[in-house]
């Protein structure tokens, strides 16, 4: 496996094996490799005859106070496990190296930015938009993956790609959780031990929820509530940021469910931000 650090570099890596007929696939990552990581690298790796994975924390998708200078990272243990899961190239930018001291262009995706993380963490899918759009121009790959646990993030990136007819096959994996239900994400790591052990509660609350549906509750301004008094009970020590139930391809909140629905919630604890979804089926 090799390792890139310059942008350069890897636009003209990307460049030779396309000139000799091989397809690229790109994994898009901040980092700190989880099993839900591997999962990715694992769905692109036979679709692809080059596997691409990128480990940059980009600074343009947090906002101010959230957590960019205490993100975790091990870029020993991360080259490891790529390299393990069948990785060609790592890239590991700098920031200085992916934005000039200048940078003025960006791309964005408002109208399904507006919900969700979108409307907590103002520019966050501008900065993910930018970053995308420049590892896309760079890489030019064939197939990309991206995981459903960011469920508003893909359904922006697969909206972006179809309005700028990029050329590259936008392909959501499932959500890969611990075996208590808890979705996998680095910041887990934040999590102390009591904290972690009432973490899964976000999942179960999800659970509870689409079985509501299913039973044949359609408001959901009634799911909702009950969703939240569920948190309050079974996760006393958790913030919920949001809880929304929306359209799943236009990220927009929904009075009564028809059809297919994504229930999103984003939960404080600790020092942690959790996100978690389910799609229900009607």
């Amino acid at each position: 496996m090799n390792i890139i650090t310059d942008p350069k570099e890897l636009q003209k890596q990307c460049a030779a094996w396309r000139r000799d007929g091989l397809t690229i696939g790109l994994v898009p990552t901040m980092g700190y490799f989880h099993e839900g990581h591997l999962a990715l690298m694992g769905r692109a790796r036979p679709l692809c005859d080059k596997l691409i994975v990128t480990l940059f924390v980009n600074p343009t998708q947090f906002g101010e106070n959230e957590d960019l200078d205490k993100y975790p990272h091990d870029l020993d243990g991360d080259s490891a496990k790529a390299k393990s899961r069948g990785t060609d190239l790592l890239f590991t930018p700098k920031t200085t190296d992916m934005y000039e001291a200048d940078h003025a262009t960006w791309v964005d995706v408002p109208e399904l930015g507006k919900h969700l993380c979108g409307a907590s963490r103002s520019g966050h899918f501008k900065g993910v938009c930018t970053v995308v759009t420049k590892l896309f121009m760079l890489a030019q790959p064939s197939v990309a993956v991206f995981g459903q646990k960011d469920w508003q993030q893909l359904a922006i990136i697969k909206r972006m790609v179809r309005d700028l007819n990029i050329p590259v096959n936008i392909i959501g994996h499932e959500i890969i959780r611990e075996p208590d239900g808890l979705a996998m994400s680095s910041r887990n790591a934040y999590l102390t031990e009591e904290e972690r052990a009432a973490a899964p509660a976000i999942r179960k609350g999800l659970v509870k929820m689409a079985e509501m549906v299913k039973n044949g509750e359609r408001n959901t301004e009634v799911i909702k509530t009950f969703l939240y008094n569920e948190y309050a009970s079974a996760l006393p020590i958790g913030t919920v940021d949001y809880i929304e139930i929306v359209d799943p391809d236009a990220i927009e909140p929904i009075e009564i469910i028809t059809g297919p629905v994504l229930t999103a919630v984003a939960v404080r604890i600790g020092k942690a931000r959790l996100i978690d979804n389910i799609l229900i089926e009607v």
